[in-house]
């Protein structure tokens, strides 16, 4: 009996698994909203929120998680953004340190700055769980687009990514 229930445990976190891992979120299409976040960490996350403030698709975007030694004329260089977009159109985060504090920050962004609706941007094996924190901590009256940079992770990278998002479902006290 404990045999049977142990595999059938094993089976539904296999499957679980293959289902995130073959379920990846793709970009947004042309979706307007006021403003973008985006959470530092992985390859061409940043280049998407420009693309977006660029095309006129949100008015503002916020960076989460920058570097506190990062400064904006360094970012600014860094991505090629333009003094007018950067004086205009970006604010750098510095608080968050993990993906519940990027909620955390972006969230009190959003507030401070009366938007209702956002872009959230990440990279496709991320999204999962950061869309899981911010519904946690983003206010219900703001709607969050998912906008997910396509990657092309690998097996550990995915397998860590489920876990953390396992995690933080309990954590949560969330059915996953």
């Amino acid at each position: 009996m404990i045999l049977r229930f142990l595999a059938a445990i094993v089976l539904v976190y296999a499957f679980g698994f293959l289902g995130f891992a073959v379920s990846l979120p793709e970009p947004l299409a042309e979706q307007e909203a006021d403003a973008v976040i985006v959470l530092t960490g992985g390859a061409g996350r940043i280049d998407r929120g420009l693309q977006t403030v660029e095309s006129g698709l949100v008015k503002q975007m916020f960076v989460s998680g920058v570097d506190p030694e990062v400064k904006p004329r360094e970012f600014a260089v860094e991505f090629n953004v333009p003094r007018q977009t950067m004086d205009c159109c970006v604010k750098l985060g510095y608080l968050a340190v993990d993906t519940r504090s990027n909620a955390g920050e972006a969230a009190q962004w959003l507030k401070e700055n009366e938007f209702t609706s956002v872009r959230l941007v990440t990279t496709d094996w991320h999204m999962p769980r950061a869309s899981s924190e911010f519904a946690e901590t983003v206010p219900a009256d703001i709607r969050v687009y998912q906008d997910a940079v396509i990657s092309n992770p690998d097996l550990a990278t995915l397998y860590l990514e489920y876990n953390k998002l396992l995690l933080a479902a309990i954590s949560q006290g969330l059915p996953v």
